[in-house]
Protein backbone atom coordinates (compact mmCIF):
# COMPACT_ATOMS: atom_id res chain seq x y z
CA UNK A 1 0.00 0.00 0.00
CA UNK A 2 1.46 3.45 -1.26
CA UNK A 3 2.04 6.19 1.51
CA UNK A 4 1.60 8.85 -1.50
CA UNK A 5 -0.62 12.05 -1.14
CA UNK A 6 -1.64 14.27 -3.53
CA UNK A 7 -2.38 17.82 -3.16
CA UNK A 8 -5.78 19.42 -3.78
CA UNK A 9 -7.72 22.69 -3.54
CA UNK A 10 -11.18 22.13 -1.88
CA UNK A 11 -13.25 25.34 -1.93
CA UNK A 12 -15.64 25.84 1.61
CA UNK A 13 -17.32 29.03 2.99
CA UNK A 14 -15.71 31.22 0.44
CA UNK A 15 -12.20 30.22 1.19
CA UNK A 16 -10.04 27.82 -0.36
CA UNK A 17 -8.20 24.91 1.68
CA UNK A 18 -4.93 23.14 0.04
CA UNK A 19 -5.02 19.67 1.64
CA UNK A 20 -2.90 16.90 0.79
CA UNK A 21 -4.65 13.62 0.84
CA UNK A 22 -4.57 9.76 -0.38
CA UNK A 23 -5.90 9.46 -4.33
CA UNK A 24 -8.44 6.96 -3.59
CA UNK A 25 -10.67 9.45 -1.07
CA UNK A 26 -10.49 12.39 -3.34
CA UNK A 27 -14.32 11.56 -4.82
CA UNK A 28 -15.45 11.17 -0.90
CA UNK A 29 -13.26 14.46 0.09
CA UNK A 30 -14.96 16.17 -2.49
CA UNK A 31 -18.00 15.22 -2.64
CA UNK A 32 -18.01 15.95 1.69
CA UNK A 33 -17.05 19.44 0.40
CA UNK A 34 -19.75 19.69 -2.00
CA UNK A 35 -22.51 18.46 0.41
CA UNK A 36 -20.74 20.81 3.62
CA UNK A 37 -21.47 23.55 0.95
CA UNK A 38 -25.10 22.68 -0.06
CA UNK A 39 -25.19 22.51 3.85
CA UNK A 40 -23.81 25.65 4.79
CA UNK A 41 -26.12 27.30 2.07
CA UNK A 42 -29.60 26.16 3.26
CA UNK A 43 -28.39 27.16 6.79
CA UNK A 44 -27.77 30.97 5.12
CA UNK A 45 -31.48 31.00 3.77
CA UNK A 46 -32.92 29.44 6.71
CA UNK A 47 -30.88 32.03 9.83
CA UNK A 48 -30.25 35.18 8.33
CA UNK A 49 -27.74 37.62 9.94
CA UNK A 50 -24.95 35.15 11.06
CA UNK A 51 -21.70 34.50 9.54
CA UNK A 52 -19.67 32.21 7.99
CA UNK A 53 -18.28 30.81 11.16
CA UNK A 54 -21.71 30.81 12.51
CA UNK A 55 -23.03 28.01 9.72
CA UNK A 56 -19.89 26.19 9.78
CA UNK A 57 -20.28 25.20 13.77
CA UNK A 58 -23.74 24.73 13.18
CA UNK A 59 -22.74 23.02 10.20
CA UNK A 60 -20.05 21.27 12.48
CA UNK A 61 -22.70 20.22 15.36
CA UNK A 62 -25.47 18.59 12.31
CA UNK A 63 -22.27 16.09 11.32
CA UNK A 64 -21.16 15.18 14.96
CA UNK A 65 -24.58 14.57 16.30
CA UNK A 66 -25.51 12.06 13.60
CA UNK A 67 -22.21 10.21 14.09
CA UNK A 68 -22.62 10.13 17.50
CA UNK A 69 -26.55 8.96 16.94
CA UNK A 70 -26.39 7.11 13.81
CA UNK A 71 -28.57 8.50 12.16
CA UNK A 72 -28.35 8.57 8.72
CA UNK A 73 -31.66 9.99 7.71
CA UNK A 74 -30.14 13.22 6.82
CA UNK A 75 -26.64 12.34 5.34
CA UNK A 76 -26.41 13.03 1.73
CA UNK A 77 -23.72 10.36 1.22
CA UNK A 78 -25.21 7.89 3.08
CA UNK A 79 -28.81 8.23 0.90
CA UNK A 80 -26.61 8.59 -2.38
CA UNK A 81 -25.05 4.95 -2.18
CA UNK A 82 -28.26 3.64 -0.94
CA UNK A 83 -30.07 5.09 -4.26
CA UNK A 84 -26.67 3.73 -6.04
CA UNK A 85 -27.77 0.22 -4.71
CA UNK A 86 -31.31 0.48 -5.39
CA UNK A 87 -30.69 1.55 -9.02
CA UNK A 88 -27.95 -1.53 -9.40
CA UNK A 89 -30.38 -3.94 -8.27
CA UNK A 90 -33.13 -2.79 -9.90
CA UNK A 91 -30.94 -2.74 -13.67
CA UNK A 92 -30.39 -6.05 -12.31
CA UNK A 93 -33.29 -7.45 -11.88
CA UNK A 94 -34.84 -5.87 -15.06
CA UNK A 95 -32.29 -8.38 -17.26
Amino acid sequence: MSNETIPITIWLAGRDYRIRINPKDEEAIRMAAKIATERLQELRQGYQGKDDQDFLAMCLIMYATEQVTGDKSLDPVYLAGIQEMEASIDKALEE
